[in-house]
């Protein structure tokens, strides 16, 4: 993961090695080498992710977007990218996101499910009326709603789910309940280092995941990094607006292909291509 980016320039190798010094340890070990359990690891996956994207995006000639989003960890590599935090500054961020996050995942048992086939609305209203902690947390296209909250809640939401005829609802493995009230510790956390660390008006506007809206205020987009945690991720929402507001094309900056096929999702007319 990142190897051939890493091999490909002074400046890329540069900044993956200032990462390994802020982070503590050799994180290009474990992204070119590591294994699949390895790059699972919180600690590991979120700066890991963030650094492939931010990297290719800063050191990549043809990066010069007129808007900017991201999905979840995503957001922040947006930011960085659209030079509204630094390099160093949003790796820290993201390193202590992650630490924050995995700390409220040990505190309760807790996980995330995938709902297909369904309209958001009906996902709603059956998670609503599930005993316990149970929400919408990304809302990635239309018929694919991921939702979040205790182990026992969210077996119930599944069993009441495809007795409403969802195609799949299954649980995902991942550490926990991101995007939910169960991520309060977590986002106090966050919301703290947020605070103390220094923001500029991003180069474009960037369509935040808590309000689907475009943002260039530094006030707005902190407050909008902190309610993210504990709030959906409003994907669907944010590549119509992007639409709206005039978008041609969509650019996936970073690993693999699953945001270009979620836009494509959202609307097949939209051109989505990754940034190679």
């Amino acid at each position: 993961m990142g190897q051939h980016l890493y091999q490909s320039s002074e400046k890329a190798q540069q900044l993956f090695e200032q990462a390994n010094e802020i982070l503590g340890f050799r994180i290009t070990d474990f992204m070119f080498g590591g294994t699949e359990e390895d790059l699972r690891q919180t600690n590991v996956t979120q700066p890991a992710i963030f650094l492939h994207s931010v990297i290719l995006a800063l050191t990549h000639e043809a990066f010069h977007p007129d808007m900017v989003a991201g999905h979840s960890l995503g957001e922040f590599s947006a930011l960085t990218a659209a030079r509204s935090l630094s390099f160093e500054d949003g790796l820290r961020l993201v390193a202590q996101r992650a630490q924050a996050m995995q700390k409220a995942c040990e505190a309760q048992a807790s996980t995330m499910a995938a709902v297909l086939g369904l309209e958001d609305a009906l996902v709603e209203t059956i998670t609503a009326q599930v005993q316990g902690v149970v929400v919408p947390a990304n809302y990635n296209c239309p018929g694919q709603l991921v939702i979040s909250g205790t182990e026992e809640a969210i077996d119930q939401a599944i069993e009441q789910l495809k007795a409403a005829g969802a195609k799949r609802a299954v649980k995902l493995a991942v550490g926990g309940a991101f995007h939910s009230p169960l991520m309060e510790p977590a986002r106090a956390e966050l919301a703290a280092a947020i605070e103390q660390t220094h923001f500029e008006a991003p180069q474009a506007p960037i369509y935040q995941n808590f309000t689907a809206e475009p943002a260039r205020e530094v006030e707005k987009i902190k407050a909008n990094l902190m309610a993210q945690l504990t709030g959906p991720v409003r994907w669907t929402q944010t590549v119509q607006a992007l639409w709206r507001d005039g978008a041609q094309e969509f650019i996936e900056v970073g690993p693999g292909q699953v945001l270009q096929g979620l836009v494509k999702k959202v609307d097949r007319k939209l051109n989505a291509y990754s940034l190679a």
